[in-house]
């Protein structure tokens, strides 16, 4: 027999009492305990300045008012702290990973049988930012936009596979013509931009805005750098305003815009936060409450503008409807991706 309106409201309202975590199980359960904050990247790059930061507010958000300790766990562009989320980390609200991009695309776009952990099963937080990337040189080099790149050769700087830097800078070559070679092995972008000031190489592609304004602000005040392209989905307002031209504008057929969107796609959760799989969902609704809570905060945005990040997040659940959509793709697709990020 179906239920009255009233009756239909007071059952969907018992459903929530019981699903929704409740503050004083959260309090009780995180009171004197340490959150630990892995970082898949070394100390002083984007990532971990960011981490830092949400680290240093995200306690104050949680009932009771945890501990949050970060470690770095650099490897693999984020794929080994993913891994250890994924299979090591207990399972038990206490540990979560700040990741790059890469590595949740990795699986996807990564033509190994076996990658390191499967991002459709890793829970998702939030993130701080779906951003956008650029690629750069410095003033007085022989590339000073995207049509020199494609007409001079030179050498672009880059960690390896998995990281923005690499692939994003042989995505470029393959779909919009840039005649650059890719130099690897750098440990981040702070490690590349001392490489470009040395005239190691020429440029990067694939660093993020948020983080080239962190680390080197006095390139944009005192005018030694060209920004001569943003990579995103949308074009980035500030970008704009200073004319710098989107990726769309060098990629000339239908069949590289649909692989370029599919690998850019990735800065939609540019700053991702996970948590390990089989974490029960009590806890993960308390730690996406506190994330939330973190990114509108006063004095967590007044840190972040102290630092020079923009933060601009996304909540964990559209991330995780994202990430599975994602990896629906057409296989054509996803074949020429890997492709032309390689």
């Amino acid at each position: 027999m179906p239920l009255s309106g009233n009756a239909s409201l007071a059952a969907f309202c018992a459903a929530l009492a019981v699903a929704a975590p409740q503050p004083g199980f959260a309090a009780e359960y995180y009171a004197g305990k340490t959150v630990e904050m892995i970082v898949g990247a070394g100390p002083g790059g984007g990532y971990d300045i960011y981490a830092r930061a949400v680290a240093r507010h995200l306690g104050r958000h949680i009932p009771g008012e945890p501990t949050v300790v970060v470690k770095n766990m650099p490897g693999a562009g984020s794929a080994k702290a993913a891994q250890y989320i994924s299979n090591i980390a207990p399972k038990d609200g206490t540990s979560i990973a700040g990741i790059m991009p890469g590595a949740i695309m990795s699986a996807l776009l990564d033509d190994r049988s076996a990658p390191p952990f499967d991002p459709t099963k890793v829970l998702y937080i939030g993130t701080a930012n779906n951003g956008v990337r650029v690629c750069v040189t410095l003033k007085g080099t022989k590339i000073a936009n995207m049509d020199d790149a494609r007409r001079v050769k030179a050498k672009f700087g880059s960690s390896g596979p998995n990281d923005s830097t690499y692939e994003y800078g042989n995505l470029h070559r393959h779909t919009s013509g840039a005649l650059w070679d890719m130099v690897t092995g750098y440990r981040g972008t702070p490690d590349m931009a001392l490489a470009m000031e040395r005239g190691e190489v020429d440029g990067v592609c694939g660093w993020d805005w948020s983080s080239f304004k962190s680390q080197k602000p006095d390139w944009l005040r005192d005018g030694k750098a060209n920004v001569f392209m943003q990579v995103s989905l949308e074009p980035h307002a500030e970008l704009t305003r200073m004319g710098v031209p989107t990726v769309f504008k060098y990629v000339d057929n239908d069949m590289d815009r649909k692989v370029v969107e599919l690998v850019i796609s990735q800065t939609i959760f540019h700053r991702s936060y996970i948590a390990p799989p089989g974490t029960s969902a009590q806890q993960i609704e308390v730690l996406r409450k506190a994330f939330d809570a973190t990114m509108a905060d006063p004095v967590f945005l007044a840190d972040a503008e102290k630092i020079r990040i923009d933060i601009d997040p996304l909540p964990g659940a559209k991330i995780q409807d994202v990430v599975a959509r994602l990896f629906a793709t057409p296989k054509e697709i996803v074949e020429r991706a890997r492709r032309a990020i390689r």
